[in-house]
């Protein structure tokens, strides 16, 4: 397996501490021509062999899977140093990575005979792409690295991934760790700055692109790719709402609908990024909103005390700043929070807003940090539609006493997603794709497996 050390020398960038927000390591700036050229021929060729044998697949994925566990103590402080996150959630990203391996090396894909009166044996079989380009983010580096690399291999392709440049270090790190269990080439890291990114998606050796990201770059990943007529999954951005009826009971289910918005410093593209609340409780959720993000301890996310982390670089604190107050010179009053806080690093004061214009663009749109508007409604209809504008559509909530109403309302929410009294949880098993601009393909379950392969018909008489 390569992570690019031989070129180390050549060139390298500097990885922030998001805590203080000054360099700690460097990783590889590796170039996106020659050497990008060779990685890819290296997948290309590990991909023959790779694609043969399913049961050494498995082995080699339930190894791989050992390795990470065994590297735990490793993996997550690093992944907590370049990422920020609390090391508690650091650790369960190591262990989700894991289990996502395991996952994934349990499924197969067996033919499928097709019964259709012709004497004929007709049998659907499934077969590999090819070599697989992963572009990841910064918000989640390793479990989003393995919800593309784990389906891609078991299916029988190798994998080209290209972490975040904000956070490097941690995917090299589990590079070198699977590299005791996976053949050499079958998964290669690269690192560097644009236009690296863009060169991988529209190589011509890559036959399957999965990326994970804005929207923006997700449109230019799919034009990146379009001349190699490549597959592309987008995980894309999301603006979820989460609706409460009037039956709530706004103390039982504060503490996880704070969690649901706040999570990893509300970076995550799934997270609660605004609330609607009925008018005769709008004042009572804001409240128990305002004291959780009051009482809740900031830090770095070594220190055993630390729930809540910094925001992981500096560009996107500025984005979460220029939202809020745009937010607050329209008219929005914090209830908490609503500030920079003053010490080093990139840390942004837990927000909970209210007043705020609904067309305010930390309502409207993705701001991606601590920061939650509550708006209130008269009628529910209002607040489905509501919910359901915009461009995003990757997962929503409803939130009350009456299941049965619950479900009826989240029936009615635009997302791939929808869950009653909670939001985020996710399944290894289950589908896991957006609507409208939040995405396109499906990562998940036997579907994320399934995206990797293509049909290949047999016939043959009776």
């Amino acid at each position: 397996m390569t992570t690019g050390r031989a070129n180390e020398a050549l060139s390298r960038f500097a990885v922030l501490d998001p805590a203080t927000g000054e360099p700690f390591d460097e990783a590889p700036d590796q170039r996106p021509d020659q050497e990008l050229d060779a990685v890819v021929d290296r997948a290309r060729q590990a991909w023959h062999d790779w694609r043969a044998d399913p049961e050494v697949r498995t082995a080699a994925l339930l190894a791989a899977a050992d390795a990470v566990e065994a590297a735990r103590d490793e993996l997550a402080p690093l992944l907590t140093r370049e990422q920020g996150k609390p090391l508690a959630e650091s650790h369960a990203e190591v262990a989700r990575t894991a289990a996502r391996l395991r996952y994934f090396a349990g499924l197969s894909t067996p033919p499928e005979p097709i019964t259709d009166g012709r004497p004929v044996r007709s049998e659907v079989r499934w077969r590999p792409l090819g070599p697989v380009a992963a572009i990841v983010p910064w918000n989640f580096p390793l479990q989003l690295a393995s919800a593309k690399f784990a389906p891609a291999l078991a299916a029988g392709n190798t994998v080209v991934l290209k972490p975040s440049p904000f956070t490097p270090l941690a995917t090299r790190l589990l590079a070198s760790v699977l590299a005791a269990a996976l053949p050499e080439g079958v998964l290669t890291v690269v690192t560097g700055r644009e236009p690296l990114g863009a060169r991988l998606v529209a190589h011509p050796g890559i036959r399957h692109v999965t990326f994970t990201g804005s929207t923006a770059t997700g449109r230019a990943v799919a034009a990146g790719a379009a001349p190699s007529l490549a597959r592309v999954t987008l995980e894309l951005g999301g603006n979820d709402a989460a609706v409460l009826l009037d039956d709530v009971d706004v103390e039982a289910v504060a503490d996880r609908l704070f969690w649901a918005a706040f999570r990893n410093c509300g970076q995550v593209c799934m997270a609660v990024k605004r609330v609607y609340a009925p008018e005769r409780l709008h004042a009572r959720v804001v409240e128990a909103l305002a004291e959780r993000a009051k009482a809740v301890v900031v830090g770095p996310g070594l220190d055993p005390a630390t729930r809540l982390g910094p925001v992981n670089n500096r560009p996107q604190l500025a984005k979460v700043e220029h939202y809020t107050a745009r937010a607050l010179a329209d008219g929005a009053r914090a209830a908490a929070g609503g500030h920079r806080l003053d010490r080093p690093g990139f840390f942004y004061a837990p927000t909970v807003l209210t007043d705020v214009p609904p067309d305010s663009p930390v309502v409207t749109r993705e701001q991606f940090g601590p920061v939650l508007p509550v708006l209130p409604y008269r009628r529910l209809d209002e607040a489905v539609e509501a919910a359901n504008s915009g461009e995003y559509a990757l997962g929503g909530s409803v939130w009350g006493t009456d299941l049965d109403r619950a479900e009826r309302v989240a029936e009615r929410l635009e997302c791939g997603t929808a869950w009653i009294n909670q939001h985020a949880e996710l399944s290894l098993a289950q589908p896991f794709a957006g609507a409208k601009q939040s995405g396109l393909g499906v990562a998940g379950g036997p579907w994320g497996l399934y995206g990797n392969l293509r049909p290949f018909v047999l016939h043959r008489p009776e």
